[in-house]
């Protein structure tokens, strides 16, 4: 591998390559639970470095592994430990190429933070409204690659809705120049959404056109509290019929995960006596703040009435609207804190979502009693965290081992038979690759096989995760 290594550092230079030393950001994951050995790092600077990065691994047979701001959950982008796959950071590549505010769009390079992205839009009076829990160290094509979903789904769509171009470097190093601003182009099939969602096995994406929305003129939040998730679904259809297109976002969370919170990060207020389940809510309004108003309190004042709330509060400035969003996303946080867990990131219809929590929160607390089922999520457009820790005085990681195997059969067993999906926004990687062989149609699952054949046919890019 020296040569390799070698014509490597001349293409990309010293800051560009990492051979040896600790590279321990890059080999493990988010949660911890794969802890690979990287050949090198290659870091390179522009879509030319990436394409000469893959010609060199097409001609030398090494296989690369795309790593953005490593933030995944299901162990996409951690290497193996054979010490023999490259990994292949865009973290330098974090330009803004264009604002396009006539036509409602911003191009951006791959190794972007969201963070910035949503500034730079922000900065041109325009509004970029992918959203997550890691949207500070999170980046473009990793959002991409894994059609990260987030809090405004709901509203206005997953990444790949946003999506309007990608610039993507092959497995042999070609370049596809696909960005574009146009909202119809019907020139043959859609490469762009071959690689959205591929998470890296099919090409290289390194910058994205992305729409962009006018700024609400007005943005309200509420936590609700409710007995019965039920409630929580009749709320939901409540605000959708007073609401429509102005409902941004709309989060559940269990008893469970907000005691979770409390116990693991106290310092965190919150403003509603614990209740069964909590609603986080948010409308918003590109055209009339009096109008929005008018709506929300219209509608929290029907849900009181029709006993689908019991309680409720009203964020009254933004500092308070952030404090209400950061309770929600800090659920992950504590879970973290708490040790390793089982996690489930599943879709199912809302109307489904009642009885399948009822009949799993039966199951598992038969299965082991005392299990903590911390269940939270995006209610609105049907995706559950549905996630599972050890009963207390168990080790996590025991726990992991000893029991994820059956508990994932239940859970996928039951969301199987309600028309749902075990991987709703995280990907599938390494953690549900099995599970996706042998849950996912025979004859998509073939289909698939076919596509990474003909784009990849050494099987360089990202071995061994999702196909």
């Amino acid at each position: 591998m020296s040569g390799f290594l070698g014509a490597l550092r001349e293409r990309l230079g010293e800051p560009g390559l990492l051979v040896g030393g600790d590279l321990a950001a890059y080999e493990n994951d988010w949660r911890k639970r794969y802890v690979g050995r990287a050949l090198a790092v290659a870091r390179p600077a522009s879509t030319g470095e990436v394409a000469t990065v893959m010609r060199l691994c097409h001609e030398h047979r090494v296989a690369v592994v795309p790593q953005g701001g490593n933030t995944g959950l299901v162990g996409g982008s951690t290497p193996d430990d054979s010490g023999r796959q490259l990994v292949l950071s865009l973290t330098r590549m974090k330009r803004i190429r264009e604002i396009d505010v006539a036509n409602a769009s911003l191009t951006a390079e791959a190794g972007c933070v969201l963070a910035d992205v949503q500034a730079a839009a922000a900065g041109a009076g325009m509004l970029f409204p992918l959203s997550l829990a890691a949207e500070g160290s999170c980046t473009l094509g990793g959002n991409l690659a894994t059609n990260a979903g987030g809090t405004q789904v709901l509203r206005y769509g997953n990444a790949r809705e946003l999506c309007l171009g990608l610039e993507v470097v092959t497995a042999t190093g070609e370049v596809w120049q696909g960005l574009s601003g146009l909202r119809k182009d019907n020139t043959g099939y859609d490469l762009r959404d071959l690689f959205i969602g591929s998470e890296g096995t099919l090409g290289i994406i390194t910058a994205a056109t992305m729409k962009l929305y006018p700024v609400p003129k007005e943005k309200l939040t509420a936590l609700a509290a409710c007995g019965k998730l039920h409630d929580t679904v009749a709320l939901l259809g409540l605000a959708r019929e007073r609401a429509g297109d102005a409902l941004t976002g709309f989060e559940v969370m269990n008893r469970a995960s907000l005691a979770l919170v409390a116990r693991e990060l106290p310092q965190l207020v919150q403003p509603l006596a614990p209740a069964e389940w909590t609603v986080l809510l948010e409308l918003s309004d590109a055209e009339s703040a009096e109008h929005a108003r008018g709506v929300f309190e219209g509608l929290l004042e029907a849900a009181f009435e029709r006993g689908a709330v019991t309680d409720a509060a009203i964020a009254q400035n933004l500092e308070q609207a952030k404090a209400f969003w950061h309770l929600r996303e800090s659920i992950p946080l504590a879970q973290a804190q708490a040790g390793l867990n089982i996690k489930h990131d599943i879709s199912l219809p809302v109307s489904a979502i009642p009885g399948f929590v009822a009949e799993m929160d039966t199951a598992l607390s038969t299965y082991m009693p005392g299990i903590e089922v911390i269940d939270f999520g995006h209610l609105g457009d049907g995706n559950l965290h549905y996630n599972v820790q050890a009963p207390r005085g168990v080790a996590p990681a025991e726990f992991l081992a000893a029991h994820e195997a059956a508990i994932n059969e239940r859970v996928y067993d039951a969301v199987q038979r309600r028309g749902g999906s075990i991987s709703a926004e995280h990907g599938i990687g390494r953690l549900k690759r099995e599970e996706l062989q042998q849950r996912k149609d025979p004859t998509a699952l073939a289909l698939m096989r076919s596509i990474k054949r003909a784009l990849d046919p050494l099987d360089l890019l990202n071995p061994g995760r999702l196909v």
